[in-house]
């Protein structure tokens, strides 16, 4: 199933400076995994050292977050955009 990765400007470099690409996968977790074949480097950024995916790094699926679906365990089907998002802290108090 072919699903569009939205790239975040910090990890387009990645992607072959792309700021999306096709991926196929059924689940967000196989969609992952085949983008960091297609494009070494993604594993690292997006998963820490035991293999789960980082605090900061939130995942979409046509505007949902997969940590309110099933994870990375969440379906995905053909046509569908995942979305890589980091998240930002900062500001004033």
């Amino acid at each position: 199933m072919a699903i569009t990765v939205r790239i975040p400007t910090p990890l387009q470099k990645l992607a072959n400076n792309q700021s999306d690409v096709t991926v196929d996968g059924g689940t967000v977790k196989e969609v992952l995994a085949n983008l960091d074949k297609a494009y070494p480097g993604f594993r690292d950024r997006l998963y820490d050292e035991a293999g789960v995916l980082r605090r900061f790094i939130n995942i979409y699926v046509n505007d949902e977050d997969v940590r309110f679906l099933q994870g990375e365990a969440t379906l995905v089907k053909d046509g569908q955009d995942l979305s890589i998002v980091p998240a930002i802290a900062g500001g004033v108090a």
